[in-house]
């Protein structure tokens, strides 16, 4: 089994072929392929590992977009005790769920 670490939005991401996950929103549409370039590291089980110093090169990992949405809301509420002082408000996260196609080494 190969893995890859890839980076995205600001946060690192362990993935294999196959998995679906939820990254930070991309600009692309559903139903597109997506290609992350910033590959930290490929792991195999049987050979040994390719690292990156930062970046593996030539390595790539292709995705087909699943859907874009929006995460559920959370609240956010301040307060400071004895001053009347509160405000309540909400946000909801916008992402993109991908599903790993490939993992390439170059």
């Amino acid at each position: 089994m190969q893995y890859a670490i890839i980076v995205t939005g600001g946060k690192q991401y362990r993935v294999k072929s196959g998995d679906v996950l939820f990254v930070e929103k991309l600009p692309v549409e559903a139903g597109d392929t997506v290609t992350f370039d910033q590959v930290l590291a490929v792991l195999d089980d049987e050979k040994e590992a390719v690292i990156g110093a930062p970046l593996v090169e030539g390595a790539a990992v292709t995705a087909n977009v699943v859907k874009n949405g929006k995460a559920k809301k959370i609240h956010v509420f301040k307060y400071k005790a004895k001053k009347n002082y509160r405000r309540r408000q909400g946000h909801r996260q916008p992402y993109t769920q991908v599903q790993i196609d490939a993992i390439t080494v170059g």
